[in-house]
């Protein structure tokens, strides 16, 4: 049932930009036709440029994981790809509907794929994906987190924008929790590598107040426009330690109170960039907990 929710979760996002793609092509394609000169109409002599077709793109056997597909058309799927050396992109499964494609139990979410794809516009078409194997499946809460993760990278990552670093920590993230490893430490380091990864947060060890070397001992908030500062008292954003900081700079949480001051570090700079988004999967988790 988690694994149902969590899916259509992730799938409400996709679902949205895909929608926005299509409404940006027919308003486009109307503002042509308005701008077309009506049969009769007299017109410049001055010959039209030709039209340069865009260089369709080749990619074989890429490296990837399916963050979520769902239907389009009667026997198609479009499926959401996050590869290595090319980032999340939009791939049309043709025909992995049908009872026989052998496209239907391939494209599953956490399995590690080679994907090879074609085509020239925003949606491609997926020509090849094979399982590659070597990874233990996830289950029951790991699940859960697996599809959390997943929600993440749709929201957070632009299409198209290559992210290398961050698919190998995705690929250890999802070993790591097959293998039982404590969950809320394992989603601290990829939550922070990702805003790490994507631009939006930078050098934690150094106080942008005075421009020294963050203290242990000394309290300071993380500002998302500016980085680590001294607190203000009209400040929202939750108070850590220097040394909470420091313990996130190296992936150590073995200190009980880095453990609860990074989950709502994490928690306030991931609303921040998600400009208040409501992240479905974190909330199943927390009524989950809560139970």
């Amino acid at each position: 049932m988690a694994e149902i929710i969590a899916d259509t979760a992730v799938g409400q996002t996709l679902d949205a930009e895909a929608l926005s793609a299509v409404a940006t092509q027919s308003a486009l394609d109307n503002a042509k036709n308005a701008a077309a000169p009506k049969r009769g109409t007299r017109t410049s002599a001055t010959p039209r440029r030709a039209k340069v077709p865009e260089k369709e793109t080749r990619i074989q056997a890429q490296p990837g994981f399916v963050l979520h597909s769902y239907p389009y058309k009667e026997t198609s799927l479009i499926v959401d790809v996050f590869s290595r050396d090319h980032g999340r992109v939009a791939l049309v499964a043709k025909g992995a509907k049908r009872p026989h494609s052998t496209l239907r139990g391939v494209l599953q979410t956490f399995q590690p794929l080679s994907v090879s794809w074609a085509g020239k516009s925003e949606v491609r078409t997926l020509t090849v994906a094979e399982w590659v194997g070597g990874m233990l499946p996830l289950e029951k809460s790991a699940l859960l987190c697996g599809f959390y993760l997943n929600e993440l990278l749709v929201k957070l990552l632009a299409r198209d924008d290559a992210h290398p670093a961050l698919f190998d920590h995705y690929v250890s993230t999802l070993n790591q929790l097959a293998h039982g490893e404590s969950a809320p430490i394992v989603l601290r380091k990829f939550e922070r590598a990702l805003l790490k990864e994507t631009g939006v947060a930078g050098d934690w060890t150094v106080c942008v107040t005075n421009g020294k070397a963050v203290a242990p001992d000394e309290m300071y908030v993380v500002d998302p426009e500016q980085g680590v500062r001294f607190p203000r008292l009209s400040d929202a954003w939750p108070k850590v330690s220097g040394k909470t900081l420091l313990d996130m700079e190296q992936e150590d949480y073995s200190d009980v109170n880095t453990q609860t001051q990074s989950k709502f570090l994490m928690r306030s700079l991931l609303s921040h960039h998600l400009g208040g988004a409501q992240l479905n999967t974190r909330q199943i988790l927390i009524d989950l907990t809560q139970l």
